[in-house]
């Protein structure tokens, strides 16, 4: 029986380097993407000898939306067929918007939103012909609420979260289904990415790791369910959101995030 086939984004760290693992571990053959082919192919080696998998390391910046375009037409000569799309990548960026660099912000949009979009639709048609396919997208708990010091990451899961739910109710009967997977904050790189380390979200508090977020993840998405909220916690916050006037929610977010250095 011919092995699945997964596309993972931002696999060199975090949450998609863990859902490579898990996913190897399953038995389904990788196509690893990320900046850093030094580290995909160090995953590539490991997971290989590990699980007997095939694994295909291509680099690409997917801010860059050619390099998407890049990326499905690789995949396409190779006769490829991705069976497993997750579009993990993505970053944030933590302080002032009126003080950011719009360069970075520019990426972060890109990045979040705009290549998650266009990858769905470039390997959506073929899941539809094949009657069968699984997308898994990251978003967060950010998704639920505006986040001050934050506010275009905040606002780009809330796009995901939206998306994902939208195209899966379009989805349903055709044998493809999408997941938003919405982890809350996780030990991963991505808050020395965003420059977060001194937060008060992030500062002195222990939180789930990455390794437990992938599998979750993966998990929920093996069931086809369209909204993934790992952890207790994060649940009933995330659903308390709908009863709190936005504005109050906005202050919370704020307080939490807010440097807790300050001299």
């Amino acid at each position: 029986m011919e092995k699945s086939t997964a596309l993972i984004t931002g696999a060199s760290g975090g949450i998609g380097y863990e859902l490579a693992k898990v996913m190897a571990k399953n038995g389904i053959n990788l196509v690893l993407v990320a900046r850093s082919l030094g580290k995909l192919e160090e995953l590539k080696q490991e997971l290989e000898k590990e699980f007997g998998i095939s694994v295909l390391c291509l680099p690409a910046d997917l801010s860059d939306t050619a390099q998407c375009q890049k990326l499905f037409t690789e995949i396409q000569n190779r006769k490829m067929h991705i069976d497993f799309l997750v579009n993990n990548a993505g970053f944030g960026d933590f302080g002032k918007f009126a003080e950011s660099e719009w360069g970075k912000t520019h990426q972060m949009v890109e990045l979040n939103i705009t290549s998650l979009t266009f990858l769905t639709r470039l390997f959506l048609p073929g899941m539809l012909q094949r009657k069968k396919g699984k997308i898994l997208n990251v978003a967060s708990t950010a998704a639920f609420q505006a986040g001050p010091l934050m506010a275009v990451y905040y606002a780009t899961k809330a796009y995901v979260l939206s998306f994902s739910e939208a195209i899966a109710n379009e989805l349903e009967g055709t044998g493809v289904t999408v997941t938003a997977l919405c982890p809350g904050p996780t030990q991963s790189g991505f808050t020395k990415a965003a420059g977060m380390e001194e937060s008060g979200l992030f500062k002195g508090t222990r939180f789930p790791t990455s390794k437990d977020v992938a599998e979750y993840g993966y998990c929920a998405m093996m069931k086809g369910k369209t909204l993934a909220i790992h952890g207790k916690l994060n649940k009933v916050l995330a659903f308390s959101t709908r009863l709190a006037p936005r504005k109050v929610l906005a202050r919370a977010v704020r307080r939490l995030q807010d440097v807790a250095t300050k001299n």
